[in-house]
């Protein structure tokens, strides 16, 4: 079972928590038990697990990915002038793989699934898979 979800981003650097919306996809599919995949379809926009209680975690990680990949860097040759959004996408990764047991993703305690948008605001697409 595959579906896509739409999300609309609001500035170029974004972590939109999705947890709810895959969670609700899967209650939607009665799956109890099995592996839950969520994919970015972009090459400047990511998938990560963090921490949701604090929502300084969130703009500490986008501030020390600035740091680590500044968006204008007199070395960089791409001409799109997006090479910091497609280092930060393959630092990140473009996706996740999640256990579901008893019809629930296994997530700690202070954990969400994020879409980590570095080239907004856009629309964008992610998919999941579910597997049993």
């Amino acid at each position: 079972m595959i579906k896509q979800f739409e999300i609309s981003t609001s500035k170029r650097d974004e972590m939109i928590d999705i947890t709810e919306d895959v969670q609700g996809w899967i209650d939607e599919q009665g799956i109890q038990d099995g592996i839950v995949i969520v994919q970015s379809m972009h090459t400047t926009a990511g998938i990560t697990v963090n921490e949701n209680a604090d929502p300084d975690v969130k703009t500490d990680f986008l501030m020390r990915l600035d740091e680590v990949f500044p968006w204008n860097h007199k070395k960089d040759r791409h001409r799109e002038g997006n090479t910091a959004a497609h280092l930060k996408t393959s630092t990140v990764g473009h996706s996740q793989t999640l256990i579901i047991s008893g019809g629930k993703i296994l997530l700690g305690t202070w954990q969400g699934i994020y879409f980590c948008e570095f080239d907004g605001p856009r629309s964008r697409k992610f998919i999941c898979r579910l597997t049993k």
